[in-house]
């Protein structure tokens, strides 16, 4: 999947900061968009420095990847030919797929930092606290962490056969039921009501497959298969979704990202691993 980065080893631990090296990545971020050199990879400190003239002190450390620093810079520069602001989905197709990841788990952190300038509570100006990665109002006190969302990603089944969906717009290709999951809501809850508004089903037997960090949404996807309840007929939410419809296992389409859960899913179903 998207995360899946062996042999390299990614290192979040704040603690671990050091200074810049000439050979570190920067994420110059600006509104879910980032700056990537000849569309190919985000560009190194040195030539950032080198060409917007940037003081080091400027950039934020967010992580390591190996010995490989990644930095966030927030402020906007003048792009030309070799670098150009393009939307952070551009991470997902990104080669080596290591520097995909790494980039779109910045840009994670970016909007984070980028949305929480100023205290929710009285407004004044946030500072990065020096110990851990957290932001700290300079008026109140109030600490806040980097915001994970959790998302269900349900793969429902009859038997041989599992029900697979299409958004009304956007993506459209075939995929599971998903959505965000809600305040004081379990996880298993929000698989069941998200199946029950998306498609009027009722499931049972819920079962947790595996999770992957989802920078995009700056979600974490937690996978489950679920058993139908009863036989009937599907009542279609058509505000989200365009169609429904069950697959034998054998004929499943196979269209669709290969890098997401949701596709990993369909895969062990179709392997009969799941």
């Amino acid at each position: 999947m998207f995360q899946d980065i062996s042999p390299k080893v990614f290192d979040n631990h704040y603690e671990q900061r050091r200074a810049a090296l000439a050979t570190d990545y920067v994420l110059i971020y600006d509104n879910r968009s980032a700056v990537i050199f000849q569309g190919q990879r985000l560009p190194w400190v040195q030539e950032v420095t080198d060409k917007w003239q940037i003081d080091p002190t400027r950039y934020t450390y967010l992580f390591t990847i190996d010995q490989t620093g990644f930095y966030l810079l927030t402020d906007k520069v003048m792009p030309d030919a070799d670098y150009q602001y393009q939307p952070i989905k551009a991470f997902q197709t990104m080669q080596p797929g290591w520097l995909g990841f790494a980039g779109a788990t910045a840009a994670h952190l970016a909007w984070w930092y980028e949305t929480n300038r100023f205290c929710g509570r009285c407004g004044h100006a946030m500072r990065q606290d020096e110990q851990q990665r957290s932001l700290r109002c300079s008026n109140c006190g109030r600490q806040i962490f980097p915001n994970i969302s959790p998302v269900v990603v349900v793969a429902v089944t009859k038997g041989n056969q599992i029900l697979l969906t299409k958004y009304a717009v956007g993506y459209d290709k075939y995929t599971l039921i998903s959505g965000f999951a809600e305040i004081g809501e379990t996880l298993e809850a929000a698989v069941q009501r998200e199946v029950s508004e998306e498609v009027g089903l009722a499931v049972h037997n819920i079962r947790y497959f595996g999770s992957q960090p989802w920078a995009f949404s700056e979600s974490l996807l937690v996978g489950f298969f679920a058993d139908l309840d009863e036989d009937v007929a599907i009542d279609l939410e058509r505000d989200e979704l365009a169609q429904a419809q069950w697959f034998q296992r054998d004929e499943m389409p196979t269209d669709g990202a290969k890098f997401i859960l949701a596709w990993e899913m369909r895969q062990a179903f179709r392997d009969g691993r799941a």
